[in-house]
Parts: structure tokens; sequence; C-alpha cells
């Protein structure tokens, strides 16, 4: 047998071996900065092209697993702030400061699907998947020159969750850094709820989001969170991701 037909039989074998489980860990898996800060713009689009633009700075430590953000403009929503602390046996806290009452509003466990200022992206989309909450499947792979392309179907076993699953598609960027680069994320009755499509920047060694685009098909409105001025290893203190901190603007 021709060895490049051989060695490309060896090779898709291995690739079509590989489990949900597997892909979804490689994507947890890539090199990640201790801490992020960036200042962001977050353009909303309403089903009459109606165009609102809020600006925030947003700090994140230890894959994103506390977080705070402020927001800048427009100036009703400035001073608003928010505090994700995310935990691995306890839920998740989440607190809004809100400058206009002069306190703070918990977001509880089942509020988790509710949109966050005004955005397609709710409480659920801004925490982090844990890998246990979810079966996996290889929908379909392609082989390509310049990286394998999967199709990941992530199905929830959290009831609380407002999805019941995801499909990622998920590209092999340089060996061994898996990245997703669009979903489609299904609501309870198994209907198409959102679609996202996610794009990379590498600064450094590490590769980080500088652009995602969600849109609610159901309701037609769409968010577009463009990153800017990002900064990566700043030497974020886990004292810095308190309720106080929100109070005042970075």
């Amino acid at each position: 047998m021709n060895r490049r037909i051989t060695f490309l039989i060896f090779s898709l074998s291995i690739i079509f071996s590989m489990e949900g489980l597997e892909l979804a860990i490689l994507m947890e898996s890539r090199l990640k900065p201790n801490d992020v800060k960036s200042i962001n713009t977050m353009q909303l689009t309403n089903k009459d092209n109606k165009v609102k633009i809020l600006e925030l700075v947003s700090i994140s430590k230890d894959d994103s697993k506390k977080q705070m953000i402020w927001f800048l403009k427009p100036a009703k929503d400035k001073g608003t702030a928010f505090l994700k602390i995310e935990h691995n046996e306890d839920d998740d806290f989440m607190s809004i400061w809100l400058p206009g009452f002069s306190r703070f509003k918990r977001i509880k466990s089942n509020q988790t699907s509710d949109s966050f200022m005004g955005s397609d992206l709710s409480y659920e989309d801004l925490t982090n998947r844990t890998i246990s909450d979810y079966d996996y499947n290889i929908k379909s792979i392609k082989n390509k020159d310049l990286g394998d392309s999967y199709e990941l179907e992530s199905i929830s076993k959290d009831i609380e969750s407002e999805y019941s699953k995801h499909v990622t598609k998920v590209k092999e960027i340089e060996p061994g850094v898996f990245l997703s680069y669009e979903e489609y994320s299904y609501d309870k009755d198994n209907k198409l709820l959102k679609t996202k499509f996610i794009n990379f920047k590498k600064i450094d060694s590490y590769y980080v989001m500088d652009k995602l685009e969600v849109k609610n098909v159901q309701k037609n409105h769409s968010t577009l969170l463009t990153v800017n001025d990002i900064s990566l290893n700043n030497g974020f203190k886990d004292e810095k991701f308190v309720q106080r901190s929100l109070k005042t603007l970075p």
C-alpha cells in the first residue's frame, strides 16, 4: 500500500478514536494567563435595528473564575459594576453594584438565565462550564491542511441550566491547541436559542478572546462584544475581588 495512504489511514484512525470528553479536556487545558484586564465595547442591536453601545472595564483572574466588570458608558449606566466568583462545590457568587440605589443586588442561582445588562449574554454565559456537567459527543470531523476541525456536542446534565445542549465548532489552531470559533446553543425544548461566533487573538503564548458575537435567534436580538487594550499577568490579588471594590471605578 502507498506510504502516504497508509499514513493518512493511521492519522484518521487516531482522530476518529478521540472521544468527546477528551476534546473538551483538551480545549480546557490550553495555556492561559494568570489574569486579564481589558477595555471593552458591547453593541446591542434589537429586532428594529436600534443600537445601544456600552463601554466597560473588565478584570479577571484564574481563567475568569474571579471577575469584576465596571460600566463606563452610557452615562445612565456609569458606575454599575458586577462581581463574579465561581466555586467548585457551592453555588457561584454573583453581585451587582447599583450606584443609583446605593446597594448591591445578589444574583441568585435561579436567576442565571436572566440577561446581563440587556445583552444576549445570560449570567450563565459569563461562567465557565464545568466539564463534568455535560455528556459529550463528537458529531463530525474535518481533516484540513491547517488543522483538524471538530463539531462537539455538549449535552447538559444540569437541570438548572437554560440550555439543553451546545454544538460547538472547534479547530486545532496549532498542535495541541483547540479553540472554539462557532457555537449553537439550544433551549430546554431543544430549539435553537443562540448562535455565537468567537475570535481569538494570540498575545505572547496565550490565545485570548478579542471578539464575541451572540445572537438570540428567538428574539432577533444580537450582542457584539469587542475586547480592546488587553493586558495580561498584571499581578491581581484575590483580595481585590470583593464587593466593596465595585464601588470604585478603576
